[in-house]
């Protein structure tokens, strides 16, 4: 009896055992642009599906789009994957536009939660413009691309096509109708219920998904990628450039200040480790240290303004072209309403140096020998022309400019030469 009752529990434990290797569903979730963080995050995704022998894996997907090469990465990992790739365009309120399209197309099975849409979105840019002949040929490769995602996982390649081409977006029902994508669900449990018994085909072949046993992994992006996932921002990286260039000019105006300096270094640091993920215009890049040098030169030349203005136009010439997506296709600009603010706050706080600097230079010199102009003090000795004089406590040659001045007579500095004080009688009045 009790070697049954210890049969039963190893069999149980082995049940369990088998359970967890079996049915394990690893979940990510991208609310962000399509970025090289994501393309990141999702193939240590897929690693950790494959390691833990997980049967499928869910990309829980909100997208405005990004980088059409991160799209590409993506769409690769998705076609040569050993586990079965589940798109899921959730929560309610969604999307999975531009690159999102491509990537929810080239899922094993493509499932969208009630109020949501997907379709490409051609954006309206005012960072540099594409000819006719470059967006034909950027259409053209995006086209061929989707139709070829579409034939492969038997999706409506018409569709497809004219999402890109014409920029077209549907609901989830549309999607469902029109054989876009496989299913619709509320949430995970009911896609599930759903994907229960499907058969889908992998890079090592078909693989059965069990919808019924399962156990829903939850795997994060690391801090690492979430940083890069920030700093892939073209926002971000904007703001960090013109901070960093700040700092660097408080340091340089004011030496010794150090913490300005330090962090206008780490905000460059970052800035351009950010450029460095995306397609970064360097005419631009040129055009707002061009616009920073037109400033800090009005500081130094009297134009009369002409510099400044020069400087405002450098500048935003140089914030629309920074960022230049190589594809139409591609969701990446800086906000217009950032660039109006950050020009505004760099002109006025020009100004405001500029203001400051015309003042220093009429006010009276307070420090040297030049802040004694004014002062009074006590002769010494005669002075006709020349004799000796006390200001602030201290003993300095003197030459008179007016009538003969006695001992005693209490004087006025009124110029300095090679260190001896030009001074008058002081009459009060």
């Amino acid at each position: 009896m009790r070697s049954l009752r210890y049969n039963i529990y190893l069999l149980i434990l082995w049940s369990s055992l088998l359970f967890a290797q079996t049915n394990k569903v690893i979940l990510i979730t991208a609310d962000c642009s399509v970025n090289p963080a994501l393309v990141d995050y999702i193939e240590t995704g897929i690693e950790k599906a494959i390691k833990d022998d997980a049967q499928c894996l869910i990309l829980q997907l909100n997208t405005p789009g990004g980088l059409l090469s991160c799209t590409r990465q993506i769409v690769a990992e998705f076609l040569n994957s050993k586990v079965p790739i589940i798109v899921y365009v959730s929560p309610a309120g969604s999307q999975a536009a531009s690159a999102g399209v491509f990537i929810t197309l080239a899922s094993n099975i493509a499932v969208m939660a009630p109020g949501t849409n997907i379709g490409a979105a051609h954006p309206v840019t005012l960072q540099g413009t594409q000819d006719s002949i470059m967006i034909e040929k950027a259409t053209n490769d995006a086209s061929a691309f989707i139709r070829t995602i579409s034939e492969k996982r038997n999706r409506n390649i018409s569709w497809s096509e004219k999402a890109v081409r014409r920029s077209l977006s549907i609901t989830e029902e549309e999607a469902l109708e029109l054989k876009v994508i496989d299913y619709i669900a509320k949430d995970i449990p009911e896609l599930m219920i759903k994907i229960n018994d499907n058969t889908v085909e992998t890079k090592t072949g078909k693989k059965k998904l069990d919808g019924e046993n399962y156990k829903i992994v939850h795997f994060e992006m690391s801090i690492s990628q979430r940083i890069l996932s920030i700093l892939s921002d073209p926002n971000v990286v904007y703001i960090l450039f013109m901070l960093g260039i700040y700092g660097l000019f408080f340091e340089l105006y004011n030496p010794g200040t150090i913490f300005p300096g330090v962090i206008g270094a780490i905000c460059i640091i970052l800035a351009f480790y950010s450029m460095n993920t995306l397609p970064i215009n360097y005419a631009g890049l040129a055009l707002i240290i061009l616009s920073l040098i037109l400033f800090i030169l009005e500081i130094k030349i009297i134009s009369h303004g002409l510099l400044t203005i020069g400087g405002i136009i450098s500048l935003l010439l140089g914030s629309l072209m920074l960022v230049d997506p190589e594809s139409i296709l591609e969701t990446i600009e800086i906000s217009m309403e950032l660039i109006i603010f950050i020009i505004i706050i760099t002109t006025l706080f020009f100004l405001v140096v500029i203001s400051l600097g015309i003042k220093a230079q009429k006010r009276k010199p307070v420090t040297g020998v030049e802040g004694l102009i004014g002062e009074r003090g006590t002769a010494i000795t005669d002075i006709n022309p020349d004799g000796e004089i006390i200001v602030h406590g201290e003993f300095w040659k003197a030459k008179g400019v007016e009538n003969q001045i006695y001992a005693g007579n209490e004087i006025e500095v009124v110029g300095v030469d090679n260190l001896i004080l030009s001074v008058r009688k002081f009459e009060k009045s």
